[in-house]
């Protein structure tokens, strides 16, 4: 498995990371939660992203269950979030760094991330008490999620005036059938050294293969169940998009999930691709997707053949896989 540093954070990942969502209640039970993470693990997969409230409140418990004797092996992103604040918001920040400290059973979270932008606390006063919990030997680095570029930018300015590390990574939706964040927030990632984790990499399973125009979805699939991200990607101007990225993956020899998870790992501000799986047997899929290395021209076709109307040509000369400078790229940055 290909690693790479992500963002300035000083942490090396995988390009494939795990994604918590689907660990806890009510799809995925502990037991099947450490055979997806030690699986994982033993095919060189060291980034594992979760929530505070992911799994109704336990994705973090069998996250750290699962790493009990492995927790060297990986490296553990978590997020907090403002919700129904009732109080300080730092001490919200601290509290629920301490409390997935405690789920999580480590000393240390590896990234730890503001799940949703909010406006009952500056931006200063965020990054203040982020850098206090890295300082404290709590967290080694801190990201964004749902951020816009405005904020990455405000967000650079103000830790450059107060002397703090700025945030690592910003996870944000990003696939084949949703390029918006190549308007403005691609080259933000790059111009601050942000590396960014799209999440929704497969559209909800619309780049899958499992859910066909027309017909009902599969009985046990998000889609049956009343998926909103299935629902929004299945439309009428995707469905062509994704029949045509089908049919030239198929003509390589891969899979349309290949193609979408070689694609994001491509674009040279991605830092890792989370997938959610449901079974150990997902994994194979993914992992052969990030061993396919999409040359230049491959990326290029595959950008015409998505073109979903999110992206113009000039807003989409950064993700054409053109040679960066060197004070511009991600991975220099480290």
């Amino acid at each position: 498995m290909k690693t790479r540093p992500l963002g300035r954070s000083g942490l090396e990942v995988s390009v494939l990371g795990l994604g918590g969502n689907t660990f806890g209640p009510p799809r995925i039970d502990a037991v099947t939660t450490t055979q997806i993470i030690h699986a994982a693990l033993d095919r060189g997969i060291n980034f594992i992203d979760t929530a505070i409230g992911y799994g109704r409140g336990e994705s973090e418990r069998y996250v750290g269950a699962a790493l009990r004797g492995r927790r060297d092996e990986a490296v553990v992103a978590t997020k907090f979030n403002f919700m129904d604040l009732d109080g300080d918001p730092v001490e919200r920040i601290r509290a629920q760094c301490d409390e997935s400290l405690g789920k999580l059973q480590t000393d240390r979270i590896d990234l730890l991330q503001v799940h949703l932008p909010s406006d009952v606390i500056g931006t200063d006063e965020l990054l203040a008490a982020l850098a206090g919990l890295v300082d404290a030997g709590k967290i080694r680095a801190y990201g964004a999620s749902n951020y816009a570029s405005w904020r990455l930018a405000e967000s650079a300015g103000r830790a450059r005036s107060l002397g703090v590390a700025n945030f690592a990574t910003v996870q944000n939706h990003y696939s084949l059938l949703y390029r918006r964040p190549e308007h403005e927030l691609a080259q933000a990632c790059q111009r601050y050294g942000v590396a960014l984790i799209p999440f929704h990499p497969l559209a909800g399973g619309v780049l899958t293969g499992k859910y066909r125009p027309g017909t009902e979805p599969p009985r046990g699939t998000r889609g049956a169940a009343g998926s909103v991200i299935v629902g929004a990607m299945n439309t009428e101007r995707n469905w062509p998009i994704v029949s045509a990225l089908a049919r030239f993956a198929a003509q390589r020899g891969h899979t349309l999930t290949e193609l979408a998870l070689a694609w994001l790992i491509a674009k040279p501000f991605v830092g890792t691709v989370i997938t959610g799986l449901s079974n150990v047997g997902q994994l194979e899929q993914n992992v052969a997707g990030s061993e396919w290395e999409l040359t230049d021209d491959e990326v290029r076709a595959i950008d015409e053949l998505a073109d979903t109307g999110d992206v113009t040509p000039t807003e989409n000369h950064i993700t054409q896989g053109r040679q960066l400078p060197r004070s511009e790229k991600v991975h220099e940055h480290g």
